[in-house]
This record gives structure tokens, sequence and C-alpha cells, in this order.
């Protein structure tokens, strides 16, 4: 089976392009150095022809509200529409879990993609809501150093392994298309000031980490839980711990 992946370059889609190769289909990597645009949708349709899946990966870097709004429903609009000119029959796409609830910032763009993806009526797609990646923590350092101390937004995480969501995406194209699947969430609630703290004793820096509240519906569905699964979700296997010794190593 030939499966695309649209922003395969990224942290998620490198783990989704091996996936695809471990699962023993054949994957087809989109990305601005590949010659197809995501956002502009130049040369989309020529690179999906042949496929039988499309799993959408990509991410932007921004938490404007109308920079990810944009980029999301852009991204998804050009897809979708080069999927139907090139004969593909299955759309999988990623957002995460509480986004729609929380409707703000990074996460506005989240669950502008799935109102884009749901008023689909003929079908076609799936999509897979999870828990934040084990490296958002990592992620967090990069961008919350000031002076001597690491900030940290205050917030309720159940983080779960990017290797195992991948392989979850991977198993969903290789299927028929399913609508909304199953939620898919990490194996325990952490706060993720204290990720911080343990991903900084582990890499060797021992700044101290201030938590601070972010404002707004962003700050308040970080803190109040919107953004943890509900009871039931299926749960992951890899703790934070666990990939901490694996980077580690």
């Amino acid at each position: 089976m030939r499966i695309v992946v649209a922003g395969a370059t990224g942290m998620l889609g490198r783990h989704v392009v091996d996936a695809v190769h471990a699962a023993g289909h054949e994957p087809v990597s989109v990305s601005r150095g590949s010659g197809a645009d995501l956002v502009t949708g130049a040369g989309l349709t020529e690179a999906l022809r042949g496929a039988s899946a499309v799993i959408d990966a990509s991410a932007t870097s921004s938490t404007s509200t109308k920079e990810s709004v944009t980029f999301f429903t852009t991204v998804t609009q050009n897809l979708l529409s080069a999927e139907r000119a090139a004969g593909v029959a299955h759309h999988v796409a990623i957002s995460i879990i509480g986004a729609a609830e929380v409707d703000a910032n990074y996460y506005a763009g989240k669950a502008a993609q799935e109102k884009t993806l749901t008023a689909v009526h003929r079908g076609g797609w799936s999509l897979l809501r999870t828990t934040q990646f084990h490296e958002f923590a990592k992620q967090l350092v990069g961008h919350g150093k000031a002076g001597p101390l690491q900030v940290v937004p205050k917030m309720r995480a159940q983080p779960i392994a990017v290797t195992e969501v991948a392989t979850e995406l991977v198993a969903v194209a290789a299927g028929e298309p399913r609508g909304v699947v199953p939620e898919l969430a990490g194996p325990r609630e952490e706060r993720m000031a204290d990720l911080v703290r343990r991903y900084l004793a582990a890499t060797g820096r021992r700044r101290p980490v201030i938590e601070v509240s972010l404002p707004g519906a962003w700050g308040r569905g970080m803190r109040d839980g919107t953004l943890l699964p509900r009871a039931g979700t299926r749960l992951g296997r890899q703790t934070f711990d666990e990939w901490l010794a694996a980077q580690a190593g």
C-alpha cells in the first residue's frame, strides 16, 4: 500500500514514515523540500497520485489563534482537494484531545481542522485525537528559558509516546475510513512543570522551574483538565520516565 505522509519532516511525520516502512507499506514523503507545498497546494495532486491513503502529520510552530486556524484550515482543504483530484480514498488526520473545547491559540487551529474535516459529508476520512507527546516537555524547555529561570505553563497532561501514535495512525490508514476513531492517551497524568524538571535534570541542566498560569481559554484549558482523556480512553504503554531513559540512552 502506498501511503502519503504530509509534513513528513516534522517530529511526528518522521516517525510516521518509519511506521509506514515497519508495517510493510510504501511511504511517500510530502513536504516543501519534496516539491509539494501544503500551504499553497502546489504539486500536491501529482504527489498523491497512486496513493491509497494520506496521513496528515503537518503542524505549525505558531501559537497565534489566527495563524494556527489559517494554517490547519488551509492545509486540510488543500489536501482534501488534491486527494479528490488524485483519487485517494482515505484521509487520516490527528488532533488533540480537548482541543475543540479549548478552541484558542494553537488548539483553535486543531479545532478548525476537525470542523473542516467533519464537514466532508461523503466520508473518506478518519480522525484520531491523542494527548500531547512526551516531546512537548522538551519543546517547552527550548522556548521557556528566561535568564537563569525556566518558565513553564501550569498544565495537567497525560503525555504519550509519539512512536505509539505514529503506529496507530498507520494502522488506521491501512484500513477503511472510520470517521472519529477511539481516542488515545498516555498511561498516566502528570504536571507539566514536573516533566520539565525531570527533563532538565536528565540533560544536566539545573535551573529553577517557575510555573505560570497562562491567561484566557488557552491557559484555563491547560489547568482545568480539559486536555486530559475521559474515563475509558485507550492508553499507551510508554511512560514519560521510560521515554526519558530512552533519550539518555
